[in-house]
């Protein structure tokens, strides 16, 4: 019993716990904030394509790998490194003719698709011809950047987060109140490079250049943004 008093006296003698309430969450204030940057393309994307037909597969495959050979090497005269040019598709399929709710085997289509990058846009145009010219039936998804699209995202993301903190200002203004600190920044988008204008390639004729329009880019940087007011 002894024991048990003293043990009894001990806890009785122990000072009391406090235990610390956490501090209210201050007022705060929650807004976007978007940044626009534009800047002119140097570079250029575009996938070119062959298609070959032929009663045999191996014989369909053959003419479409010697119209693609002929096609890279043109792009090889214009200067394009092998690294530039990235294949994309190679397709092999057996075609049908249709009549009285019959096929009947047509024969084959082979097709051959590479992604070129083009860094000199004003050849952009005779490259087109040239690669037409040189068996090239297909051209499509033509597409323009910057070389230095990164610097452009920073300078946008910058401009998101001063027109955040402009409407964080406004809005805090207008309600009587200060900016006391921003509690958080997060990015929502940013880099994706918008076409201003919309670009175009056009099948090669004999006596003119294939036009191309690469127009503007726009870079766009979206943040949200937290503020604690007072």
């Amino acid at each position: 019993m002894k024991s048990v008093s003293l043990a009894l006296l001990s806890l009785l003698l122990l000072p009391p716990v406090v235990r610390a309430q956490s501090a209210p969450e201050p007022p705060q204030i929650v807004v976007s904030g978007e940044g626009l940057v534009k800047g002119t393309p140097d570079q250029a994307w575009v996938s070119i394509g062959a298609e070959s037909r032929s009663k045999t597969s191996k014989d369909a495959q053959q003419r479409n790998a010697q119209a693609m050979t002929a096609v890279q090497t043109r792009l090889a005269a214009f200067g394009i490194a092998k690294a530039a040019v990235k294949t994309t598709a190679i397709d092999l399929q057996l075609e049908f003719d249709y009549a009285d709710g019959k096929q009947t085997p047509r024969g084959y289509l082979a097709r051959n698709t590479v992604e070129v990058r083009v860094d000199d846009l004003a050849r952009l145009g005779d490259v087109l011809d040239a690669v037409v010219a040189s068996g090239a039936t297909m051209i499509h998804g033509l597409r323009f950047d910057v070389k230095g699209r990164e610097q452009l995202v920073t300078e946008a993301l910058q401009l998101a987060v001063r027109n955040a903190m402009s409407k964080a200002q406004a809005l805090a203004t207008g309600s009587s109140r200060t900016i006391d600190r921003v509690l958080k920044i997060e990015e929502v988008s940013a880099g994706e490079p918008i076409p201003i204008m919309r670009q175009y390639a056009m099948a090669a004729k004999a006596d003119a250049s294939t036009p191309v329009a690469p127009g503007e880019l726009e870079i766009r940087a979206q943040v949200r943004l937290s503020a604690a007011i007072k």
